[in-house]
């Protein structure tokens, strides 16, 4: 084989062969599902080096329509990615449709969800989620984590931190299913309205321990969200503190223009 030239006046040769692929996967030569081929597969068919393979699928990857598993190569997405509404996705009418937020939003994409809960009870509140709730660290919360699926695929982990004056008299906050319109339709059932919800996001590399709950390659992108939920008396009754695989959610806000 002879030597290959990376470059050229279109432009990296790494670059050339992302688009390749990206095309292939538009037009249905790579079809949902399909694994794209392996690196060594890619380097045969390109003449290029290993490195310069990595590079181009770095730009596939970018393009949002393949996702990566740890152990399992490329994958062809079969759905759009969840578009996460950040500003309607908590409204009343959703919670009184008897829908919650993550539901609602992977029906929306034609995905299919599932909801694994992982953790259900008391726990010492963490530092940065008892700063947000007001309290003491290491007070006593109602702790729910959970596992996101979505079309098979783990996608986010979710803990929520609820003070413990106000859930110990809601017995369906200890439930694994907490009924229609998940938990904050229950914290209003019992007089706590929702005046707004805050929500703070930081894009970052997974942890190996966060990488391998997802399904994830090690290092790769997620976004950290935690959310707290006011009420009308000015009170924060949950924390939510959120990890998403960074290729599975596109988020959506709408910023009034007015004062």
């Amino acid at each position: 084989m002879g030597t290959a030239v990376e470059g050229g006046r279109s432009g990296p040769r790494y670059v050339q062969i992302a688009d390749e692929i990206v095309q292939q996967i538009r037009a249905g030569v790579l079809k949902p599902g399909d694994m794209v081929p392996s690196e060594s597969e890619l380097v045969d068919r390109y003449g290029v080096s290993g490195g310069t393979i990595r590079k181009a699928m770095v730009e596939v990857r970018a393009s949002g329509l393949v996702e990566t598993r740890h152990g399992k190569g490329s994958i062809v997405k079969d759905r759009p990615p969840v578009r996460h509404r950040s500003s309607d996705r908590f409204r009343r009418s959703l919670r009184q449709g008897g829908k919650a937020a993550y539901l609602a939003e992977s029906a929306q994409s034609g995905a299919t969800a599932k909801v694994s809960v992982l953790y259900i009870g008391p726990m010492e509140a963490p530092a940065d989620a008892a700063q947000r709730l007001g309290v003491p660290a290491g007070t006593q919360v109602l702790a729910r984590r959970r596992l996101y699926f979505r079309n098979g695929t783990p996608v986010e982990t979710a803990s929520s931190y609820l003070p413990w004056d106000v859930v110990k008299d809601i017995p369906e906050l200890f439930a694994e299913n907490p009924g229609g319109g998940g938990i904050y339709a229950r914290l209003e059932d019992h007089g706590h309205e929702f005046a707004e919800f805050v929500e703070t996001l930081q894009a970052r590399p997974a942890s190996k321990a966060e990488a391998s709950e997802l399904a994830l390659s090690p290092g790769a992108p997620v976004v950290h969200l935690v959310r707290e939920a006011r009420t009308t008396a000015g009170v924060v009754v949950e924390v939510c503190d959120t990890l998403m695989a960074a290729d599975q959610f596109v988020f959506e806000y709408r910023i009034p223009a007015d004062d």
